[in-house]
């Protein structure tokens, strides 16, 4: 398959580029896809959470009511987990969410996000471009020349670029990373892929 190759204006070029059928046009593993969406988000956890359990409560250790007689349940010291300031029970601890996924499950996840954006339509390519300066509103005109303003878009470019990264990062809906930092979680919740002529190389050598 070709796609157009687009000017940063929003105008078609006379050049076409050809996809790599390996990558951008294989048959998607949702499997594959699901377990690096899962462990993306999971490596985001920051896994502070912490409770206090009866050990680590402030109280007096002194038995609050004899043990027979009362016509109540038996209890022990305030720090009991049934009254109300007591410890927690069972409560959550830091833990580390992260997981080990192989290496080629996470490539294949995203050879498959990718095919899914060909397939429907939801990928540009577009000529290597940058800014004179770093302003919001060069960003805001360049996704209105492609009706992407109200849009979630991903700018994939070979190299981080800093006037386009500092234009872009105050929009809320927009993000720009650089190759390597490509996953499959802003792949797939971007509505629209861009890509920079010069980093489909740099995709090939990585996912091919």
């Amino acid at each position: 398959m070709e796609l157009v190759v687009y000017k940063s204006n929003g105008e078609k070029s006379t050049r076409k580029i050809k996809l790599n059928k390996a990558i951008f046009e294989v048959e998607p593993n949702d499997l594959a896809i699901w377990l690096d969406t899962r462990q993306i988000m999971s490596n985001r956890r920051q896994g502070t959470h912490d409770t206090k359990e009866r050990n680590a409560i402030a109280g007096s250790r002194r038995k609050i009511k004899r043990q027979k007689g009362t016509g109540t349940a038996r209890a022990g010291d305030i720090k009991n987990p049934i009254f109300r300031g007591g410890g927690r029970v069972f409560g959550p601890h830091p833990k580390d969410y992260g997981f080990k996924l192989n290496k080629k499950v996470k490539k294949l996840a995203r050879r498959s996000a990718l095919s899914y954006k060909v397939k429907d339509n939801e990928l540009l390519i577009l000529e290597d471009f940058s800014f004179e300066e770093p302003k919001t509103k060069n960003f805001i005109e360049f996704l209105g020349h492609f009706d992407l303003a109200d849009k979630k878009t991903l700018l994939v470019l070979p190299e981080t670029n800093e006037n386009i990264l500092l234009s872009a990062r105050n929009i809320q809906k927009a993000k720009v990373v650089n190759v390597n930092s490509l996953n499959t979680y802003d792949i797939l919740n971007a509505n629209k892929l861009l890509i920079a002529e010069s980093s489909m190389k740099e995709i090939e050598k990585i996912l091919a």
